[in-house]
């Protein structure tokens, strides 16, 4: 056979018979060939490699969206190389134009806080929030707060503490902008920040707050260790709910309760726009938001009838 009816064969493109096709991959199979990636990259000037640019590994959240990224990308034909920015922006820039230098055919960018990198003339996808001009597709985080504020506003809560991780950080930002669009002359509430003094957390708490909206699941474990310190009962004293599901979420007690995204499908629309992307640079899908959606389990219930108070019996 000449070496295009095989090709044609092997790739299911072309005309060629489904039984010659069949003896085909039987030989190929038989003398264990497999594919050259180098030879096909330089006939069709692609490597068949995706770039996938992460903010900080050694977040909980980021190896499930790295994990889902790299299935959707081995479906779509890809393989991926990832590069971690170790929570520095300057080796996010670095990181970027490594893989660049590797030939990857397009670099996904989970963006370090704080940062909107742009990539000229280059196939990329940005996995970021809505609210960023150059978001290709994310969760819808500010939907998310509005679930999670609705919850609570259902169970009874009026007096709601919102706990955020970091200011510059546009994630949590829209985030707490969705619990705020639903409390806001439903409820009272009060914003504070990580970076916040500790006592200011634990002076919040025992103040009559209810329930405490967490923008990450790390800051909901943080406010759990608060409350044990001062007495709180959770959720008899104090509901409160997470943010991203994360496995440990489930083995607390009481288990967490939280928002969760939609890490599989964000990953395929990703590895779909870039394809679209790689094949035509000016055939740009419309970038897409993700519903989020919630969780509750043990560490929310209805708002006590009386606000705890530090003193009272447990």
């Amino acid at each position: 056979m000449s070496s295009a009816t095989v090709s044609n064969a092997l790739s299911g493109k072309g005309r060629v018979s489904a039984a010659m096709a069949e003896r085909v991959r039987r030989r190929a199979d038989e003398i264990g060939f497999q594919p050259s990636m180098a030879a096909r990259a330089l006939k069709t000037g692609r490597s068949g490699i995706l770039g996938l640019v992460m903010p900080d590994l050694s977040n909980p959240l980021f190896p499930k969206l790295a994990q889902s990224v790299e299935i959707a990308a081995k479906h779509a034909g890809y393989g991926v190389l990832i590069a971690d920015s170790r929570g520095e922006a300057s080796e996010q820039i670095d990181a970027i134009e490594r893989l660049r230098q590797r030939g990857v055919d397009g670099i996904i960018i989970v963006p370090h806080r704080g940062t909107r990198p742009k990539v000229q003339s280059f196939p990329t996808a940005l996995i970021h929030t809505p609210s960023d001009p150059f978001n290709t597709v994310s969760s819808d985080h500010a939907q998310g707060g509005r679930l999670a504020a609705q919850a609570l506003l259902d169970l009874g809560h009026r007096q709601v503490l919102i706990l955020g991780a970091d200011r510059s950080s546009e994630v949590q930002r829209d985030r707490i902008a969705g619990m705020n669009a639903v409390l806001r002359g439903r409820a009272q509430s009060r914003i504070l920040w990580d970076s916040d003094p500790a006592d200011l957390l634990s002076d919040a708490l025992r103040s009559g707050v209810t329930a405490v909206l967490t923008t990450s699941d790390l800051l909901a474990l943080r406010v759990l260790s608060e409350a044990y310190q001062a007495e709180i009962r959770v959720p008899q004293d104090l509901s409160i709910i997470g943010f991203d599901d994360l496995p440990f979420g489930t083995v607390l007690r009481p288990a967490l309760s939280t928002v969760t995204q939609d890490v599989g499908r964000i990953a395929g629309t990703a590895i779909s726009h870039l394809q679209a992307l790689i094949d035509d640079a000016d055939a740009a899908p419309a970038p897409s938001a993700i519903p989020m959606t919630l969780t509750l389990r043990g560490s929310t219930a209805a708002a006590p009838s009386a606000p705890f108070q530090q003193g009272d019996p447990i």
